[in-house]
């Protein structure tokens, strides 16, 4: 056997909101552009990010931790005040199983 059976590894991303690690692809990424945080489907925004389950649970639970500005960074060498609240809740094409 050659030894290329074996599957290719995914990429795994923590959830901010709660805390449950799962496979890039399944997570929403968040991204602090000026001084709001803005949801980042395709990953492809410059910048640090925060991944999120696509959950209105997951992001309530990660506003409610203040768990979005962390990831952007230091407070001092920020100024987003603005990303507890990164957008406003709307329904989620999935729920998180």
């Amino acid at each position: 056997m050659s030894g290329r059976t074996q599957a290719r590894a995914c990429p795994e991303r923590t959830c901010v909101g709660c805390r449950e690690r799962a496979v890039k692809s399944d997570l929403l990424r968040i991204v602090a552009i000026e001084d709001e945080c803005v949801p980042d489907p395709r990953g492809t925004l410059p910048g640090r990010g925060a991944y999120v389950h696509p959950a209105v649970v997951c992001l309530d639970q990660a506003v409610r931790r203040r768990a979005f500005p962390g990831p952007f960074g230091p407070p001092e060498h920020s100024t987003r005040r603005n990303c507890a609240k990164p957008w406003p809740p709307r329904p989620w094409p999935h729920r998180k199983t």
